[in-house]
């Protein structure tokens, strides 16, 4: 049996159906980890998606469902780099293209050696503040992402791009208003037409209710079941029910570990220790070093994860995006889980 770890105890609450699939003996440890964190989490959905269907679901009734639309924070930045990976598979911009072919202010402030890779990867040389509340908050000022990513051109680096990480929120920004130089049409737009439009995901988006610039790496909401169907296309190599979203070349970059020996100024604390690609995470290598299980978790607790092993993916999605990332729990959540699937071969 699964043992708990007694400072976290367990999660969200009331189990409302679990599909038939499931035996008593099977679901025994989510039990108690999936209620006495309730006080942490506040309201949540988990879902478990494998061979077509969704296998396990617990939400909180109709106040809080998987249709239920909320903050996604740090999670916005799968969708947004993503987003990037199609236009890199139309060949319309590459990586390691720098941002000053598309943005030249980039270039009047001697920044011309920074790359879109280097910004979805928070190796711009920028630092910012720590707390969620400054990245939630981002871009408020501005109207426009044009107007925010010129304002950063303008901004002192603290060392040169591609030599520290610091997780932030000024690389998908920038790589944001790349593509939309590129597309000629705006981020949020873009996101809508190539993501979330062909996964089916009708409640997700980055637009501000005040009419203010989107925050690409903080700002999307979405719904359980809306990154579910992003989290299968991930698994299904690019493709959501027949339609190709992305190549299967460029999922794999996505799940690519690239920051190498690049010094980490900083990340939360609570992602310590997994390998770091674009967008997300690698939580679990196989025995040949490769991805296995990649996740996207938000600073709010939201923690999306893909397990190509055991081929099925997950979403433990929390309603209010003020809170921390609780990784001993997701990390227990997905034991179990794994436990009853069994063993990656």
């Amino acid at each position: 049996m699964f043992k708990l770890i007694p400072r976290f105890g367990g999660m969200l609450c009331m189990l409302l159906f679990i599909q038939p699939a499931f035996s008593q003996s099977d679901t025994a440890a989510i039990g108690p980890l999936l209620t006495k964190n309730q006080k942490a989490f506040g309201r949540a959905v988990a879902l478990v998606w494998k061979d077509g269907k969704i296998i396990f679901q617990r939400d909180a009734g109709v106040e809080f469902n998987g249709k239920v639309q909320a903050p996604i924070a740090a999670a916005s930045q799968w969708l947004t780099a993503a987003t990037v990976m199609s236009f890199v598979d139309e060949g319309k911009l590459k990586l390691d293209d720098p941002v000053g072919k598309y943005i030249p202010v980039f270039n009047s402030y001697m920044k011309s050696y920074l790359t879109i890779r280097q910004c979805l990867m928070h190796s711009t040389g920028f630092e910012r503040e720590k707390g969620l509340a400054n990245k939630l908050s981002f871009g408020r000022k501005y109207e426009t992402l044009e107007a925010q990513v010129n304002a950063l051109a303008a901004k002192e680096i603290s060392t040169n791009a591609g030599e520290e990480y610091f997780f932030g929120n000024y690389g998908p920004a920038i790589a944001a208003r790349v593509i939309e130089i590129v597309g000629k049409k705006p981020f949020e737009r873009l996101v809508q037409e190539r993501i979330t439009r062909p996964c089916k995901m009708r409640a997700t988006n980055f637009n501000n209710n005040d009419g203010k610039s989107p925050n690409p790496g903080f700002g999307a909401v979405s719904t359980a079941n809306d990154y579910i169907n992003f989290l299968v296309m991930l698994l299904n190599g690019g493709t959501f029910e027949g339609k190709k979203v992305l190549s299967a070349e460029a999922i794999k970059e996505l799940q690519r570990a690239q920051l190498g020996n690049t010094p980490v100024k900083y990340n939360p604390e609570q992602l310590a220790g997994y390998d770091i690609a674009m967008g997300n995470y690698v939580q679990e290598r196989d025995a040949a070093g490769n991805a296995q299980t990649i996740c996207s978790p938000s600073l709010g607790g939201t923690w999306p994860y893909v397990d190509f092993c055991r081929k099925y993916a997950a979403i433990i999605f929390v309603e209010d995006a003020k809170g921390e990332v609780k990784r001993d729990v997701a990390v227990q959540f997905k034991a179990i889980i794994d436990a009853w699937l069994g063993n990656c071969k």
